[in-house]
């Protein structure tokens, strides 16, 4: 069956045009968003300079590439996945593992962990992804705890007292990592550009056919499209940027846990990226500042109570922000716009 053209699915595209639906979604990017990012970037290009703790905001833009990804597979394309962990935790094993261990260097162990959570991302998809809704997403978390029963009894991962004194090493060989500053800047770089990259695959025709997919589903099957094929991709790009965000977790903290790939962790990512608003581009990123923040800010004066502080903090949000808080300010923003054509 031929795959219908790409005006096909912008005529397609259910309720809106397709230019409203993408500015509806957050796929759009208007020069006052535009500059928004600018200004957070040439924060972030400054932060050590200023006194930001740079381990700090390196695992808070790892945990945020961690959100985009995976509300690349839920905000764009519809799947929520409770199983998430696995391509996170797995990847910073095997980065860990490669660097430590068999002696690689920090770009290979890095993209030795993307290849392998991309792989395991393939294998879980090529079982979940012909299911819907709830089955879909236990169907992930059940594959997850067998990732986790795994990294539990291997022998490779430390079971569990971890993988622990991770190096740096040294970038291509030349490039120090060691020194905070130079690897804060190696994570920025690689976040900035995982963005811009996510950005294009949503505004792409590829990104088109997956907001349709999330839609209206069954449309996209009346019209042609292989839509299982358009979900593996997705979950596999998902997987595999997921992955890149727990490889650079470990070379930042210079160890791998149990916890990362504890099936809490998709928990916490689900969390970020709602808590920020799914289907947005900066929200999961937001989210994952709040969170982080929280944790941070927290753990040394309550204790384990900081899960119940957060998770208070997120049925509030609910209650009062359904779309998050992202969503939310965009909502209102088209609201305002719609008065004053009115």
């Amino acid at each position: 069956m031929s795959t219908p053209s790409t005006s096909s699915v912008a005529a397609d595209l259910p309720v809106e045009a397709p230019n409203a639906a993408i500015a509806k979604h957050g796929g759009g990017v208007g020069r006052a968003t535009g500059l928004v990012y600018l200004a957070l970037l040439a924060l972030a290009l400054v932060a050590p300079l200023i006194g930001l703790y740079p381990v700090f905001v390196m695992k808070l833009l790892c945990f945020a590439l961690f959100a985009c990804a995976f509300n690349l597979l839920l905000g764009f394309t519809g799947l929520l996945s409770f199983g998430h962990a696995a391509f996170f935790g797995f990847a910073a094993y095997i980065t860990g593992h490669t660097v430590k261990v068999m002696g690689w260097s920090p770009e290979l162990g890095i993209l030795a962990g993307v290849v392998v959570a991309a792989l395991l991302g393939l294998a879980f998809g090529f079982v979940a992804i012909r299911r819907q809704g709830i089955y879909f997403a236990m169907i992930t978390l059940a594959l997850s705890q067998m990732v986790y029963f795994l990294c539990l009894q291997a022998p490779f991962t430390g079971g569990e007292d971890g993988l622990q004194g991770v190096l740096r090493g040294n970038l291509f060989g030349v490039i120090p990592l060691m020194d905070d500053t130079v690897m804060y800047y190696l994570v920025l770089a690689i976040f900035v550009a995982c963005f811009l990259g996510i950005m294009r695959i949503v505004n792409s025709p590829f990104g088109q056919v997956l907001k349709m997919i999330r839609e209206n589903e069954p449309r996209a099957v009346s019209l042609g499209y292989e839509v299982d094929r358009y979900k593996l991709l997705a979950f596999v790009l998902s997987a595999s940027l997921a992955g890149l965000a727990g490889s650079l977790k470990t070379l930042v903290m210079k160890f791998a846990t149990l916890t990362d790939v504890h099936w809490s962790m998709s928990g916490e990512v689900i969390l970020m990226s709602l808590l920020g608003g799914v289907g947005t581009f900066f929200g999961p990123v937001l989210g994952a500042g709040i969170v982080i923040a929280l944790q941070n800010m927290l753990a040394d004066k309550v204790g384990e109570w900081v899960t119940v502080i957060i998770g208070a903090i997120f049925v509030l949000c609910v209650l009062a922000f359904r779309k998050g808080v992202v969503g939310e300010l965009l909502a209102w923003r088209d609201r305002r716009k719609a008065r004053a054509k009115a």
